[in-house]
């Protein structure tokens, strides 16, 4: 007889053995209060990581993609055969050092208009500081908004447990009858936003968002796609143009499109000009035109 377990740990990984098998080995260390799978999706690696993965953790369910399917769609092909109550989305850059996520399903069980929960992340190299203790709303036009906590040292001031507007995309913990209520997360989006995205979903359909920092793991950070990168400055722009147009009503919406696209996205691509940073400019821009490809498209995909 195959048991539910309390959680599936989903974790997507392109080209990135090294660092999922870090993460799976502090996982397989850690936890023993929760009964967990762990799954790992290989999205589109140069090699079959997947196999590989498997040889060295047999415990491990792999999926093997061929092509990169993008953030969303690689954890949503974890989430389909997944069988645990809840889902727990890990970054395959992130670990763990202690037996916490037992912490993050109490907060679920308590709280049964709580769709998802994140926990504390910080920063995996010293002095490990805070990446994230939640988040600010985005501003209704701006689409700007801030990480709570970011690059503060850890004094013990983000404690208590708080209500957020959004989960964190590193690391967040999802009750599984909400997935089958309001949907896989949106695949539209490919890299960026589509945590937000979701998350908004969420507290749109009377759903709250927490954070618990009785659990905290730890974030390599981008790795993959580096920081500034022409690729991360060309779907940033993209899909906070897309978020507005699925997220946003009424005369908001075209004022908010209008501010992206005749201020705030000119006006950065001026400065980065100026700092010799072309690329990234080009990128920017690039991201716009291809907005207006995408925001045809069904409002929910």
């Amino acid at each position: 007889m195959n048991l539910i377990p309390d959680i599936s740990i989903i974790t997507v990984n392109f080209n990135g053995i090294t660092d999922t098998c870090d993460l799976c080995a502090t996982i397989f260390k850690e936890l023993h209060t929760i009964t967990f799978e762990l799954i790992v999706v290989d999205n589109g690696s140069r090699n079959d990581e997947a196999e590989q993965i498997k040889k060295i953790f047999p415990e491990v369910v792999t999926v093997r993609s061929n092509n990169n399917l993008g953030f969303s769609a690689g954890n949503n092909l974890g989430i389909k055969i997944a069988k645990g109550k809840y889902i727990l989305l890990l970054n395959n850059d992130t670990y763990i050092t202690e037996d916490t996520f037992n912490f993050l399903i109490n907060t679920l069980e308590n709280n049964n208009k709580l769709a998802a929960v994140s926990p504390k992340i910080k920063f995996a190299f010293p002095p490990q500081n805070i990446q994230f203790a939640g988040y600010t709303k985005l501003g209704s036009i701006t689409l700007r908004n801030r990480t709570i906590g970011l690059g503060e040292v850890d004094s013990g001031q983000y404690n208590q447990f708080k209500e957020i507007p959004f989960a964190h995309g590193a690391a967040m913990m999802i009750n599984r009858k909400i997935i089958d209520e309001i949907g896989f997360m949106p695949e539209i989006y490919f890299l960026y936003y589509e945590e937000i995205d979701w998350c908004t979903t969420m507290t749109e359909t009377g759903y709250k968002i927490g954070y618990d920092p009785r659990c905290t793991v730890f974030h390599k950070e981008s790795q993959s796609t580096g920081q500034n990168s022409p690729l991360k400055a060309f779907y940033l722009t993209r899909n906070r143009l897309l978020f507005t147009w699925r997220h946003r009503t009424n005369y908001i919406k075209w004022i908010a499109i209008c501010y992206q696209l005749f201020f705030a996205i000119p006006v950065h691509a001026v400065i980065l000009c100026t700092k010799g940073k072309t690329d990234l400019a080009i990128s920017s821009l690039k991201g716009a035109i291809a907005f207006f490809h995408l925001k045809n498209k069904k409002s929910r995909s």
